[in-house]
């Protein structure tokens, strides 16, 4: 071969060498520990907000179980609230509520975050989004969505649209994060514990924090409003007013049923250890216990199985299980759901002796049901689960049942005084009002409220 091609191929190829070492050299080593942590992250973040889409849906089975428990001249307006309660309480917790629940306390444990509005927290110090912030806002947003439209059945067939949409933003926005940061303030940053935080107080996913709070709100509401016309005769008996269609409250509830798998196994958070699958199975027991003691209950009281109460008695079971579903063996979810299904149909007996008029049993089952399972962590905690501590039946004493009663007894405080004060200044400032005229609640909120039928006769 000629020298010189010879010295020209070994230059190329000399050449050729050095380019792949140097590119092998800029690229980066694989580091599997980083790639694990990266990957379990993102898993998390898809697994929260799987279950916020879940949870979401829940939206449609407060619908259709308060729809179901309305007369039919009222089945748009309860379509409208609890369509329209959504839409302003998700824009209040953005803009003011978010915030105020999981921001720096102004005091610290006192339960009241800076009023850092909008976007803030969402942020890195850099001003970029973390997307790990937002899927966070996304769950805790359907959170504050579930404690609004609760109050909804409470207040149903006779409160005007306009007054319920305004309490609905100023309690996603206000009452709701103000109550919550008390909680689970250190969700976001562990450096911001609660009061009640600090004292041990246990609500996994939110028997106290958003259904037993929703529960009292509305117990506020129909306080404020009063009884529907017709429900109370004149020597005080109880007249039933009957919903118009089962199909869809049944319907309801399984929707809800079905949402509450993001509800609670989502409030878990994270994919890693599995727990969410413990918690999936103690809050569908608690659920077919509740449903079950219902039947029963229903049956002896009343001679006969009355569906009304079976899907209150499953979902005050769910209510129930909601605080201790990471904390209690599968039997203490029996026996936590079972006396929710118990605890559902005398609540709504004991009602109707107060001559208070909750149309879709709400404040029994969020109310009464989320108090009874906030109190039960205290009684059931098994400490092989959940890694916490022992109820009174466990060995642990009584100190978690002091801690869960000092919680169940704040969110009745709070809940109660903060939304009898927003319901009363409604109804006494003229061009707000609460309660529609008599002859719009007689002839139905549906044509006059919005203009339109849910059932048009067929012409």
């Amino acid at each position: 071969m000629n020298p010189r091609k010879l010295l020209t191929t070994m230059s190329l190829l000399f050449l050729t060498a050095s380019v792949f070492a140097a590119v092998e050299e800029k690229k980066p080593a694989f580091n599997a520990e980083e790639a694990i942590k990266t990957l379990r992250s993102e898993t998390d973040l898809v697994w929260l907000l799987v279950a916020g889409f879940l949870v979401f849906f829940m939206q449609a089975g407060f619908a259709y179980v308060e729809t179901g428990f309305s007369r039919k001249k009222n089945v748009v307006n309860i379509l409208m609230k609890n369509t329209s309660d959504f839409l302003v309480g998700s824009l209040g917790f953005w803009m003011i509520g978010f915030s105020l629940m999981f921001g720096p306390h102004i005091i610290a444990g006192f339960g009241v975050g800076l009023p850092v509005f909008f976007d803030k927290l969402l942020e890195g110090p850099d001003g970029k989004p973390i997307a790990y912030n937002y899927g966070f806002l996304f769950f805790q947003m359907v959170f504050a969505g579930t404690a609004a439209t609760i109050v909804s059945g409470a207040m149903a067939e006779r409160t005007k649209f306009s007054s319920y949409v305004i309490f609905s933003f100023i309690c996603s926005a206000l009452i709701y994060p103000l109550f919550g940061s008390l909680v689970w303030s250190n969700l976001f940053d562990a450096k911001n514990i609660g009061w009640l935080a600090k004292n041990n107080f246990i609500d996994f996913a939110g028997s106290t924090v958003v259904h037993s709070l929703g529960g009292w709100m509305g117990l506020a509401g129909t306080i404020a409003l009063g009884p529907r016309i017709g429900k109370f005769g004149a020597k005080h008996e109880v007249k039933p007013i009957l919903g118009h269609n089962m199909s869809m409250s049944v319907l309801g509830m399984f929707i809800l049923w079905f949402g509450w798998f993001g509800f609670n196994p989502g409030s878990t958070g994270v994919i890693k250890d599995g727990s969410f699958a413990i918690v999936a199975i103690t809050t569908n027991l608690a659920a077919c216990a509740g449903g079950t003691t219902a039947i029963i209950t229903s049956w002896i009281l009343f001679k006969r199985p009355d569906v009304s109460m079976v899907v209150n008695g499953i979902l005050g079971g769910l209510v129930a299980i909601t605080a201790g579903c990471f904390n209690v063996d599968p039997k203490g979810a029996v026996a936590i759901g079972g006396i929710a299904g118990v605890l559902v149909v005398y609540c709504v007996l004991l009602l109707d002796w107060l001559k208070i008029d909750d149309p879709v049993g709400a404040v029994s089952v969020h109310g009464f049901c989320g108090a009874w399972g906030t109190l039960a962590v205290g009684l059931f905690a098994n400490p092989n689960y959940g890694a916490g501590p022992a109820g009174l039946f466990y060995g642990g004493g009584a100190a978690q049942l002091k801690a869960q009663a000092l919680g169940g007894g704040a969110v009745f405080g709070r809940g109660i005084f903060a939304s009898l004060l927003v319901f009363y200044l409604m109804k006494w400032i003229p061009f707000i009002g609460l309660r529609v005229p008599e002859s719009e609640e007689i002839e139905g909120l549906d044509v006059i409220e919005h203009g339109i039928e849910a059932y048009p006769e067929e012409t």
